[in-house]
């Protein structure tokens, strides 16, 4: 646990010294609030695309993330160190995965609420949005921590990151975006909460053992 907490401490102090939710934020933002502009003063249509969309630009906001997360300990020495640690390697990714939803995902979701609104997304239907967002951006990043493990040795490999986890964030993304439309919402948050715990759970497991086969 010593060296769990430690982890999580120094991937936090690294991507917040980073500026690393930032950068998704400004995506994030720019990506929610261009679209009334391109879709014109149509309130109608916007209920019905806009608060989907939502998680579209979640999706790829988080994916930007994405590309240094392991690559930057494979580059400086600390993956051979983690290696090395008594502790399990699925708990120090597991730690990554957390620190990375509490710096980007976490904020995603609380930004999501004002997004909703700017996108005539019903009020009665904005908590229920961040929540479903909020496991969502959890599930992005057990998904993410294998691409990202998979990819940590090839340089500028995110396309090939993308390839890899995109077709893993569709079923969040299905399910979230039935939350975002009021179509079921408590089976859908359900199904978002399945996916969250499914990447939570395996995620790590898989990135250990990629980033093993890295270090071979």
């Amino acid at each position: 646990m010593s060296a769990f907490a430690a982890t999580f401490r120094r991937e936090l102090s690294l991507m917040w010294a980073g500026g690393g939710a930032l950068t998704p934020l400004g995506y994030f933002f720019g990506a929610t609030l261009l679209v009334p502009l391109a879709m014109g003063p149509e309130r109608a249509l916007l209920a019905v695309a806009g608060p989907p969309l939502i998680w579209i630009a979640a999706a790829l906001a988080m994916l930007a993330t994405l590309e240094r997360l392991f690559q930057a300990d494979l580059e400086d020495g600390s993956l051979d160190q983690m290696l090395l640690s008594p502790a399990p390697l699925e708990a120090l990714t597991l730690a990554k995965g957390l620190a990375l939803w509490c710096v980007v995902g976490l904020p995603l979701a609380l930004a999501a609420a004002p997004a909703a609104i700017a996108l005539q997304a019903p009020v009665e239907l904005v908590p229920a949005i961040v929540a479903s967002l909020a496991l969502g951006t959890a599930a992005f990043a057990g998904i993410g921590l294998v691409g990202a493990a998979l990819t940590a040795g090839v340089r500028r490999g995110g396309v090939l990151i993308a390839l890899i986890v995109l077709p893993f964030f569709a079923p969040p993304i299905i399910f979230g975006a039935a939350v975002a439309g009021g179509e079921q919402v408590g089976s859908a948050m359900a199904l978002v909460a399945g996916c969250a715990l499914g990447a939570a759970a395996l995620g790590p497991i898989a990135a250990a053992a990629a980033l093993r086969l890295q270090a071979e």
